[in-house]
């Protein structure tokens, strides 16, 4: 797996090639957590987020579809009592129905074959009045172009399956039902844009 092989070095692309952007993105995370607050964080990677949710909260549940991304947040986390650690499909979440305050799902949209699938599973494990926060990165330029770094994620194997703009990603939840989204950018070299929205009640 591409995530998998990676692991080792994603550390390098999260602090030094896209610091600026994460920075920020960091701050952004960090501003809509509260101390009661019981998180998911679904495609935790390395831990970019983890970190942080961690000094916010209550309890947080980290996870990934990769093992080895996993292991290294894990470590990279090392310091919080708070956290635990386990693999999920995030289109097939092993939670039950209302049991997180917070859902936390980034940089994880644009790859997925099924985004409704995985967006309705962050719905369903989030309790009645809580909010999703989802980053993802705006791989398409003002033009609508795709972006150089799109490109080369692409050739190196990550696979892109969808390409965002800020317009067409709050478009992307606005289509899927929820009224009220408010999207947060994240400048920088490569820059992220955060969806934040409400549950919505099927």
């Amino acid at each position: 797996m591409f995530w998998d092989q990676v692991a080792g070095v994603y550390d390098i692309f999260v602090n030094v090639v896209n610091r600026k952007t994460h920075s920020e993105l960091k701050r952004i995370t960090a501003e809509l957590i509260e101390p009661e607050d019981e998180v998911l964080e679904c495609a935790c990677g390395t831990g970019l987020l983890t970190v942080v949710i961690a000094q916010k909260c209550r309890k947080l549940t980290a996870t990934d579809f990769a093992g080895k991304m996993l292991k290294k947040a894990a470590k990279n986390c090392a310091d919080f009592a708070n956290v635990s650690f386990s693999a999920a499909d995030i289109t097939a979440l092993p939670f039950s129905d209302e049991s997180f305050d917070k859902v936390v799902a980034g940089n994880v949209i644009h790859l997925l074959d099924e985004p409704r699938k995985a967006l309705s599973e962050l719905n369903r494990v989030c309790r009645n009045g809580g909010t999703l926060i989802i980053p993802t990165y705006m791989n398409k330029d003002a033009k609508g172009r795709t972006s150089g770094f799109a490109k080369a994620a692409g050739r190196a194997g990550a696979d892109f399956k969808r390409q965002f703009t800020t317009e067409s990603y709050r478009q992307f939840f606005l289509d899927a039902g929820y009224s009220d989204v408010k999207v947060i950018l994240a400048d920088g070299r490569i820059p992220c844009a955060v969806a934040v929205m409400k549950k919505v009640i099927r």
